[in-house]
Formats: structure tokens, sequence, C-alpha cells
């Protein structure tokens, strides 16, 4: 069986879905490490485009010596220095944020993995300036959780809204139907997610 069958098949139940899948042919998670630093990204991410969002991070790389720097190499370097490189106020306090929160209470892969998908976005949301979609990117993109579903991200609400002709401006009523048909394509969820950001994207 080839890798991502099991999610392709059941994937393509969905009707309006699976003209998408057979476009795009199936997709592998992969994980990554050092989840603090992932975490800081996902925060530099924050209400960006992706171009601009790639030019900080990579700004933010090279005040390092190597691509990987732990949470005592974050909390060096000082706020102004972060500032420069286009970060604002806030997120320079939540990028210190996440990388005090590792040394005191640990952020590695192992110790997030022993819990479930809430247990994590719960722990996760204890860092001032990580919220639950920052959280739920992380389990998805770093720690490769196949069941997650972005609710509040605006372009699953947009894709979905098109594919599946919903037609409101009602925030709440919107989340309720997207999560309930949402609910049909688990224990893959995430592998939907990704199928329509790249098809919202054109891709």
């Amino acid at each position: 069986m080839n890798p991502g069958s099991d999610y392709f098949f059941h994937l393509s139940k969905d009707h309006r879905l699976s003209p998408i899948l057979k476009s795009h042919g199936p997709f592998k998670l992969k994980k990554r490490k050092n989840p603090s630093l992932q975490l800081c990204a996902s925060i530099m991410s924050q209400q960006l485009s992706t171009k601009v969002a790639e030019v900080i991070y990579g700004r933010f790389l090279d005040l390092f010596d190597d691509n990987n720097p732990s949470p005592e190499q974050i909390l060096a370097i000082p706020a102004p220095k972060l500032r420069s490189i286009g970060l604002s106020n806030a997120k320079v306090s939540y990028v210190h944020n996440v990388a005090r929160f590792s040394l005191e209470h640990g952020l590695e892969t192992k110790q997030i993995q022993k819990m479930d998908n809430e247990e994590a976005i719960a722990y996760l949301c204890q860092i001032k300036g990580v919220g639950r979609w920052t959280a739920e990117i992380l389990l998805m993109f770093t720690l490769g959780r196949e069941d997650l579903f972005t609710a509040d991200d605006l372009g699953i609400q947009l894709a979905m809204k098109k594919l599946y002709n919903i037609r409101t401006n009602d925030k709440k009523i919107l989340r309720a139907k997207i999560i309930r048909k949402a609910e049909s394509w688990s224990p893959f969820r995430t592998y939907a997610c990704m199928h329509l950001w790249r098809w919202k994207d054109g891709g």
C-alpha cells in the first residue's frame, strides 16, 4: 500500500473533496525537531504573508551560528536586536516567552507526544502569545498529528465556504458548520486541511 493511501481513500468518500485530492495526489506529513524553535517561527508568521514571514525568519536564523538555536541562545538575543529584524515589540516578547517556558517547563517532542491533542493545546496555550491556532499548527507540522482541524484558520474557512457552498457571514454559525463537516474526515483531518490550503492557494 502506498504511503498516504489510507487517508486518501478515507477522504475520497467526500465527493466535494475527492476531485481536489486526485488533482494533488497524496501528501506525507513530516515531523520536525526542536518544537520550541518551530513555535517561535509560527509566532513570527502570525498576520504576515508567507513571503514576509520567510524573510523575517531567515533574518532570525542568521543571528545564530547554526539554524537550530537552543532556548538559551534565543533568550540571549536582546530585544532591540530582535526588533531590528522586523519583529514587533509583542512578538519579541512572545518569542522570549516560548524560550523561557521551554527552559522552565519543557517543550521536548517526547514530552508533548505523551499528551493527546487537547492536552497538548492546553499545555502550549499557557505561553503568552501562543493561541489555539498556533498550537494546532505546531502539532500538525512539527509533531505530525494526523487528526487536527484548524477551525479558526481564515484560509480553511474561505476554502470550505467555497467548496461546500456555505452561505453565511456569521462567524459562529460558519465555525459550527465547518467543524461538523470536518467530523466525517476524522481520523485524517490534518490531511484535509493540507489539501484545502493548497487548493485555496491555487495549487
